[in-house]
């Protein structure tokens, strides 16, 4: 089979925990080199992952002839500067989000590489997670008739770190927002096929004691007229977490429990009706039996790199573009300014 050959920017942090793993199983997927600052760390991350080479500057890696593509996972600060980097060394680019810390940088990324020539996903893996995938697949089946509703909820617990980028405005652009509810929001519109056209929203750092959001509720209404909320949180302990992405339509609903996060998994309570109910004025509540779907497992990074390498090696549409990433920033970047100047914005 032919692979495509990797080099990663950033090595450590999400790309030793998930990615590089994930990358192991890809069939059509080779790790020719990494890049971290510290030499140590970087020749610990080859070893672990029997990578040929080790760098410790972008610019080295980007050099190297033998590779195809980048991941690039390094702080959100250093995207657009690597990314147009690697697009200048034609190679092509499996970017982490944010793509970039404001939108209209990252329109600059996208429009960067689409002169270079070379191609350009955003790291959305969830979009690769089974329930996910069953989810939307139910949703454009029309099972749960028109889509009225939706609510996504994404939580960590993540006290004061020194040192910790994604907890300093300069380095991550946002933060509980950022870094977790663009998950939410960017399946939200890809399940339902819709995006946004109006936000509202309200976010403040109530716990901790960074320059970022520890707390961020978002008010989303689509294109086609659903109104859906967004839920993300830096500062509710990881054991009372309860991530959650629903779907409710004039025809039935799907309950996702845990089907978001790092790992593939969680359950989904669906109820499919075959027509909507009559209007009850005493409002009992009607025991419909649902069902709890199921799927096969799996790696959803491992799915994103096959999904990525086969778009690279096939010339196919990439499943995640980079343009999407763009979208939801903007999404997120209209959330901030409803907070700030305390009113509705229109996209």
């Amino acid at each position: 089979m032919k692979r495509l050959k990797w080099g990663v920017l950033g090595a450590g942090g999400i790309s030793d925990r998930r990615t590089l793993p994930g990358m192991m199983l890809a069939e059509n997927a080779e790790l020719v080199a990494v890049m971290e600052l510290d030499t140590q760390h970087a020749e610990r991350i080859r070893e672990k992952y029997h990578a040929k080479r080790a760098y410790t500057s972008d610019e080295a890696l980007l050099n190297d002839p033998e590779i195809d593509a980048v991941y690039i996972a390094s702080p959100v600060v250093l995207h657009a500067r690597q990314a147009k980097m690697a697009a200048d060394y034609g190679k092509h680019i499996l970017l982490e989000k944010p793509i970039a810390m404001t939108a209209a940088e990252a329109k600059s990324v996208v429009d960067h590489c689409n002169l270079k020539g070379v191609k350009i996903a955003a790291g959305f893996m969830m979009r690769f997670g089974s329930y996910v995938m069953t989810m939307k697949q139910a949703i454009s089946e029309g099972r749960i008739g028109q889509i009225v509703s939706c609510d996504g909820m994404f939580t960590c617990w993540y006290p004061d770190i020194p040192g910790a980028w994604r907890q300093s405005k300069k380095h991550a652009g946002g933060g509980a927002l950022m870094d977790m509810g663009v998950h939410c929001i960017d399946l939200i519109q890809y399940m339902t096929g819709s995006r946004v056209k109006q936000v509202a929203a309200m976010h403040d750092t109530m716990t901790f004691g960074y320059d970022v959001e520890d707390a961020s509720s978002v008010l989303l209404r689509l294109e086609n007229g659903a109104i859906c909320t967004v839920q993300s949180n830096f500062n509710i302990p990881d054991e009372a977490a309860k991530w959650q992405l629903n779907f409710y339509g004039t025809k039935g609903r799907l309950l996702g429990d845990t089907v978001i996060g790092q790992v593939d998994g969680g359950s989904v309570d669906a109820i499919y009706l075959d027509k909507s109910a009559g209007y009850e004025a005493q409002q009992d509540s009607r025991r419909t039996e649902s069902q709890q779907l199921e799927v096969t497992f799996g790696n959803m990074y491992t799915r994103e790199i096959i999904s990525f390498g086969d778009s690279i090696l096939n010339d196919k549409p990439l499943e995640v573009p980079a343009s999407d990433a763009v979208q939801v920033q903007s999404v997120v970047e209209a959330a901030y300014r409803s907070n700030d100047e305390k009113r509705i914005i229109d996209l």
